[in-house]
């Protein structure tokens, strides 16, 4: 910790359940912000063209992983050996955006057929992988990074279900 950091709280992550009894305030359940995203999807009037709980896991994977990567690149900023760490920031930067824009075109449902699906995941899946790569190298010593590469690594997986399950 870097002398004059401001400590923010660390909003636990619970397995699932409802929110009330048993659960503090903070506590995010991703099954829950799941099931938001289910339910926006079902609120088109087009059909989702795949399957889904495979999409709307996709989806919530995507901006979850854009944002943990803007955070890390920006606890990156802040290491005192911020030099060592301009390849890290730079796929954290690059995955953030391309998880994000996936992650919107993916929630695009009534124009789903004009969207190009395939390459988006792809790209996604890709941008996922080599961003988790690098901070794999910093997570024994920065945690941002640990945590950075575990949502890239989940969100590479489900850009990857997805895509397999486009092609069956």
């Amino acid at each position: 910790t870097h002398q004059g950091s401001l400590k923010l709280p660390r909003w636990p992550v619970a397995a699932c359940g409802r929110r009330g009894v048993g659960f503090t305030e903070g506590v995010v359940c991703r099954q829950e912000a799941g099931m938001h995203v289910q339910d926006m999807i079902r609120t088109s009037p087009a059909e989702a063209p795949i399957n889904l709980e495979a999409l709307a896991e996709c989806i919530e994977a995507c901006f979850e992983c854009a944002q943990t990567c803007s955070a890390c690149a920006d606890a990156c900023l802040g290491e005192e050996q911020v030099t060592q760490l301009t390849a890290c920031i730079s796929l954290n930067e690059v995955c953030a955006d391309v998880c994000a824009t996936t992650g919107a075109a993916l929630s695009r449902i009534a124009h789903a057929a004009v969207i190009p699906t395939r390459s988006l995941l792809d790209a996604c899946a890709e941008a996922c992988a080599r961003c988790a790569e690098e901070c794999e190298r910093h997570a024994e010593h920065m945690e941002h990074c640990r945590v950075c590469a575990e949502a890239c690594r989940r969100c590479e997986n489900a850009c990857r279900e997805l895509l397999s399950q486009e092609a069956a």
